[in-house]
């Protein structure tokens, strides 16, 4: 039996800042099939297609350049469990992979 078309699953990410990182005050950015939004360190989840591959994308932005970027295509049997890595500095990339640590979102 396959899903209703527009059937929708829960995704875990958890946005992680290092203590020492040598930038203060930046909050990521989160982008969802193309679609960015403000986010906050830390948990958090979102609603995604159930039966399509998504692209979650973290950059940081600190009113000059972009940095801190990953992205991170989401096929539907993968864990709805995420984790993004910032950089301790401002000119590196990010890290983002599936959380190995398991989800509490349910179902």
């Amino acid at each position: 039996m396959s899903a209703p078309a527009n059937a929708t699953r829960r995704i875990e990410l958890t946005l992680h800042k290092p203590w020492f990182a040598l930038y203060a005050r930046i909050k990521p950015t989160l982008v969802v099939a193309g679609r960015g939004q403000p986010a906050q360190w830390g948990l958090g989840t979102w609603q995604v297609p159930a039966d399509e591959t998504v692209v979650v994308g973290v950059f940081l932005f600190n009113r000059m350049w972009r940095f801190g970027q990953a992205e991170f295509a989401l096929e539907p049997h993968h864990a709805p469990a995420l984790r993004y890595q910032a950089p301790a500095l401002p000119f590196l990339p990010g890290r983002i992979h599936v959380d190995t640590q398991g989800s509490t979102v349910p179902g």
